[in-house]
């Protein structure tokens, strides 16, 4: 019985996951000859954020990479490039009142059905991987979930989001 309690419990904190991580890469390159990199200022200038947002992302994905064992360069092997994209997703919740029976009928009693409408927006990153020599996109990390705009500690949030689609490179 522990065992199952066990198992559900943890079934539902894998299941809240904030962060949806996918990722994708090129499987004929050997990563492991990349060791420095820079952040490619075309791509980071074009991503339609706050600049203290594009900062905060420029230094997250700077201390993962730190900390994997890379160093920044002026001749890197790699060039990081960022998109992000959000959209506002509307959720429609209906619920019957009170009551039972199958609805409006002389022989059952029910009541009024209710609904409620809130709308959530939805983010996602991209970070893109290009290799320096050849130009060629080689790994492809994309984050996706839920932003507050008046979220207190953005810097933890975005180094969270970052920290968790990274997580996934160097691909196995």
């Amino acid at each position: 019985m522990k065992k199952i309690v066990l198992l559900l419990v943890f079934a539902l904190l894998f299941s809240c996951s904030s962060i949806r991580v996918y990722s994708d890469f090129d499987s004929s390159v050997d990563f492991s000859n990349y060791r420095s990199f820079a952040f490619l200022k075309e791509g980071v200038d074009q991503v339609e954020i706050s600049d203290l947002d594009k900062r905060r992302i420029l230094k997250a994905i700077d201390t993962v990479l730190v900390n994997k064992g890379y160093v920044k360069s002026e001749q890197p092997d790699l060039l990081i490039s960022i998109h992000t994209q959000a959209k506002e997703k509307v959720y429609i919740n209906s619920s019957a009142g009170w009551g039972w029976g199958w609805g409006w009928n002389p022989w059952f009693w029910g009541g009024p059905q209710t609904q409620t409408v809130s709308t959530r927006t939805e983010g996602t990153m991209y970070i893109d991987f290009i290799d320096a020599a050849n130009n060629q996109l080689v790994w492809q990390g994309i984050g996706k979930g839920g932003i507050r705009e008046n979220l207190k500690d953005r810097d933890q949030r975005i180094a969270t989001f970052v920290g968790e689609i990274l997580r996934h490179y160097p691909p196995e």
